[in-house]
């Protein structure tokens, strides 16, 4: 008798769970659009369908997912993570909502004037400081997100002006000291757009939920299961991140010295 498949890993489960495919194709996305924008800054005259095909292979789907999914299992089995609780959370009610919204909400956040709303709502809703508003900034601290994600744009400008300087662009301009420090000197701003960004953004994906359920995302953020895989989150997102700007670094360093690639 043939034997049947076996079944999905609980970690499989999980990643199928957060629906992480729908968040890389989102980022990629992201990732396109600030790849133009690259281009418009640094070498706006070379800016053509070769540079586009460039930062699409750095967008890669499937390399993406491969990437973040070998840090996330990596970091959830350091810690002995609770997959299966995790899993649990995520595929019930309220767990299962919270990521259909968060992958809409970052998705209609791609439109530019859904973003300048969002930010409108946000000033709103700072001023009056309901109770919804209060919840969400115990989310926020519950899982770090401030702290977490201005330093993986600190590492992420970091790496990508390293691969400058190492591709020659920077003409020895620059020192990795003097880097560093221009790289920290951005912090003040980068905090306030995380920020604003973070905020605006659980503010329209939480939205349609009630102040229960958003509780019971704290409470579970909160526990050591939570913990887990706020740290996986951010470990594979990190990988992911300095590589990706390790990639557009080095090709940028080509392009504003006018060599093909």
């Amino acid at each position: 008798m043939a034997q049947s498949a076996p079944g999905p890993t609980p970690t499989e489960k999980l990643l199928e769970a957060i629906e992480l495919p729908a968040l890389i194709d989102v980022m990629r996305v992201e990732g396109l659009e600030y790849g133009d924008q690259v281009a418009q800054d640094l070498f706006p005259a070379r800016a053509d369908d070769s540079w586009r095909e460039i930062v699409d292979d750095i967008y890669n789907v499937e390399d993406m997912y491969a990437k973040i999914e070998a840090t996330f299992i990596m970091s959830l089995e350091q810690s002995d993570a609770d997959v299966e609780t995790i899993v649990t959370f995520f595929e019930t009610e309220p767990g299962s909502k919270f990521i259909e919204l968060e992958i809409a909400a970052r998705t209609a956040l791609l439109d530019d004037i859904v973003e300048e709303a969002s930010k409108e709502a946000l000033a709103d809703a700072k001023k009056v400081k309901g109770p919804k508003y209060q919840l969400l900034t115990e989310f926020v601290s519950a899982n770090d997100l401030i702290e977490t994600n201005i330093v993986s744009a600190l590492n992420a400008n970091f790496a990508f002006y390293m691969a400058l300087m190492d591709g020659g662009a920077l003409d020895g301009a620059m020192s990795e000291g003097q880097i560093l420090s221009d790289v920290w000197s951005q912090e003040p701003d980068i905090r306030q757009s995380t920020t604003e960004w973070v905020y605006a953004f659980l503010l329209m994906a939480y939205q349609p939920m009630s102040e229960d359920d958003i509780k019971a995302y704290i409470a579970f953020s909160q526990s050591e299961a939570g913990q887990d895989l706020n740290q996986a989150y951010f470990a594979s997102f990190e990988v992911l991140f300095q590589d990706i700007s390790r990639g557009l670094g080095s090709a940028t360093s080509q392009y504003m010295q006018g060599e093909d690639l």
